[in-house]
């Protein structure tokens, strides 16, 4: 007993020294001043945060799909966002209590269209009987059958279909967002001249990458080669990465399929880059319009 009212103590703590600072009370502003209640369906991912420029807060907020009103029994569906301004340690404690997929309790303040929320202390688990039945259908797997592809289903965190694909005798990710269903059925499309076409792709692509990227993964080998070796290689007019040894290198993870045509290919660097992704995007025209390291 006394080790939680130490806990709740602390947390207030925590709350405390937000609700003091410029960036809390600027954000309170746009809020109603009634404190409501709420039982809530948390969406797909816990709580995140953002900052811009220089400042000192994060801006944290999770995601909610239903919300129930404890004083009227009201049931709100649809999409929804609960936030506030929160230091590192406010931030880490938010991320531990909310996690995805879950039902929470919270003293909130609304704005005028019912749609955001403004946290005003610690969340509890909550226990709402229809909240469940509303989380139960929430978790269902969502499956898509595409002729010649397989079976994709809905990653909810990105909102994407994956499947697995068998690509130059690998398996690989094969993803397009969730959308309309015209828009869809193009990325669908997309995918299936990639995959009519594998070798071709292939070799386009990674010879792409090699020529945009290559000049840049010899910098980077150089930052972690032996000097004298270095000159030397550089005298005799060999490159640390050959371009050859470029395109072996790249391993790829995941095809993601747009509309318009338009795709993106994602590769493990083969620990050129330490690490990060190579991403090449381009279109069935046959134009291939960017290479770039991510991560």
């Amino acid at each position: 007993m006394m080790q939680e009212q130490e806990k709740r103590t602390e947390d207030q703590e925590l709350w405390e020294a937000v609700f003091r600072t410029k960036a809390y009370k600027r954000e309170s502003e746009r809020f109603l001043p009634e404190v409501v209640e709420i039982q809530a369906v948390v969406g797909a991912c816990g709580f995140s945060g953002g900052k811009a420029g220089k400042e000192k807060l994060w801006s944290a907020s999770v995601e909610l799909t239903a919300w129930k009103d404890e004083k009227s029994g009201e049931i709100y569906k649809g999409e929804f966002l609960l936030g506030t301004a929160a230091d590192d340690r406010l931030l880490h404690l938010l991320q531990e209590q909310v996690k995805a997929d879950s039902i929470i309790r919270a003293k909130v303040r609304i704005d005028e269209d019912k749609k955001r929320f403004l946290l005003l202390e610690s969340v509890q688990a909550g226990d709402d009987p229809s909240l469940k039945e509303i989380l139960k259908e929430q978790i269902q797997e969502v499956a898509m059958e595409v002729e010649g592809l397989g079976r994709f289903l809905l990653d909810r965190s990105v909102n994407w279909f994956a499947a697995a694909v068998d690509w130059m005798g690998k398996e690989v990710e094969l993803t397009f967002d969730q959308e309309e269903e015209e828009v869809m059925e193009h990325a669908i499309r997309t995918a299936k001249a990639l995959m009519a076409d594998q070798a071709g792709w292939n070799r386009r692509i990674r010879e792409y990458a090699a020529d945009e990227l290559l000049e840049l993964a010899n910098e980077w080998a150089a930052e972690d080669t032996n000097e004298e070796m270095v000159e030397v290689l550089d005298e005799m007019g060999e490159l640390l990465v050959s371009r050859k040894q470029f395109m072996e290198r790249m391993e790829l993870e995941t095809i993601n399929v747009l509309e318009d045509e338009e795709f993106e290919f994602w590769f493990r660097d083969g620990d050129m880059f330490w690490g990060h992704s190579i991403r090449v995007s381009g279109s069935l025209s046959g134009r291939l319009d960017g290479a770039h390291i991510e991560g």
